[in-house]
């Protein structure tokens, strides 16, 4: 395993063990999707709040394995306080780098990129997109302004 491939491990199992933004929150003014992947089980449950156009706050909850957990981890700060469009078009290019298709690396950076290697797994492509699917359906259904 090259030096890189065990950086990008470290943070996934970083984040997996550790998350950011864990927790859901009883507030009517988050918005909540949640979402389920039944050929390996994982669930994920995304909260949103947006203010003025920008996303405030993102929390997960979640069971699934570490690159489903970890991913929304990386989510969560990646898109915290960008604009909506800002943060829907740093989710198509996330989607774009699983794929192996063409992405602008200078919005997707940190720990987003350590998720390059699953496209080699096309099995576990869902598994790292479950928890940006969730908010990006909350981000296109949450009519906040």
């Amino acid at each position: 395993m090259g030096n890189l491939e065990h950086l990008y491990r470290q943070v996934i199992m970083d984040h997996y063990k550790s998350p950011f933004n864990k927790g859901l929150v009883a507030d009517p003014t988050y918005f909540t999707v949640n979402l389920h992947n039944p050929s390996c089980g994982d669930d994920m449950t995304v909260q949103i709040k947006e203010s003025n156009g920008i996303v405030t706050d993102i929390r997960h909850e979640g069971t699934g394995c570490s690159i489903c957990c970890s991913s929304a981890s990386v989510m969560s700060i990646t898109l915290k306080n960008k604009t909506k469009q800002q943060a829907l078009d740093i989710i198509h290019d996330y989607y774009h780098m699983l794929t192996n298709e063409p992405y602008d690396q200078t919005i997707l950076n940190g720990d987003a990129l350590a998720y390059h290697g699953v496209a080699q797994f096309p099995a576990r492509i869902k598994c790292a997109t479950l928890a940006w699917k969730a908010t990006e359906q909350a981000l296109l259904a949450n009519k906040e302004e």
